[in-house]
């Protein structure tokens, strides 16, 4: 069981931020876009929005474009970075017009300027937009190269004043080892940001574990896959693991 946050709508959390890897919306194909899944988590997303609790969402692109990836191949780094920042821009906009099909307001927000697709980071219309029960995703990371869509969540989630950050994932939380080929691997109930530091137990990367950490804002961690799941763990039940201090 998690620990209360904001008041809101019969949840722990009033405003929070959905990290989710690009990989979520590929589905069972080996890259791309599966429509029923972005279909099934914009479905879970409207489920959390309906109960009125306030959301953004940042979305990685490696089911398009891996930036490492493209630097191991020969690739520029800063070059290959700003292709999966642009993959990321695909994958919201994707997002977007699944959320609005269901009848979601929906903002996508670039970090780089593209104003004929999406609006500009503008901190403060951002919020107005949470704050009007728009649905933010924020795209194109922090708009430089070398950070990751992890740290640009939770640089996002402090600027948006969000409670929490929630990472979606294809198992239930954070284990000791890869629960997948380690059946015996071990759950964590909560695990401190130092100890995700010094276990490296790969939640995020260092830098946004750093940064959770010094303005002291939760991560759960949850499956995505579960049906319901995100609406049960913003509700305090169901199975997660909680990192704080």
């Amino acid at each position: 069981m998690m620990d209360a946050g904001g008041d809101g709508a019969g949840t722990k959390y009033r405003r929070v931020l959905l990290k989710i890897s690009g990989e979520a919306l590929m589905g069972d194909q080996g890259f791309g876009l599966h429509p029923p899944t972005v279909e099934r988590i914009a479905r879970e997303v409207k489920s959390v929005a309906d109960l009125g609790v306030e959301i953004c969402m940042v979305i990685g692109g490696g089911n398009i474009f891996r930036g490492l990836a493209g630097a191991a191949q020969g690739m520029e780094r800063t070059t290959a970075d700003y292709m999966g920042m642009l993959a990321t821009v695909m994958n919201a906009l994707a997002m977007q017009g699944a959320l609005e099909s269901l009848g979601i307001h929906t903002r996508v927000i670039s970090a780089i300027p593209m104003d004929q697709v999406c609006e500009p980071y503008i901190r403060r219309r951002a919020v107005r937009h949470l704050e009007k029960k728009r649905v933010c995703i924020f795209a194109a990371g922090t708009g430089n190269p070398y950070f990751t869509t992890d740290t640009a969540a939770t640089l996002r989630a402090n600027e948006m004043a969000c409670e929490a950050i929630f990472k979606g994932t294809k198992v239930d939380g954070i284990y000791d080892m890869d629960p997948k080929l380690h059946p015996e691997a071990k759950r964590y109930d909560r695990v401190s940001y130092d100890e995700v530091l010094m276990k490296n137990l790969k939640v995020m990367d260092a830098s946004a574990i750093a940064l959770a950490r010094d303005n002291n804002l939760p991560i759960i961690v949850f499956s995505l896959d579960e049906p319901g799941g995100f609406t049960s763990i913003l509700a305090g039940e169901g199975t997660c693991t909680v990192v704080k201090g």
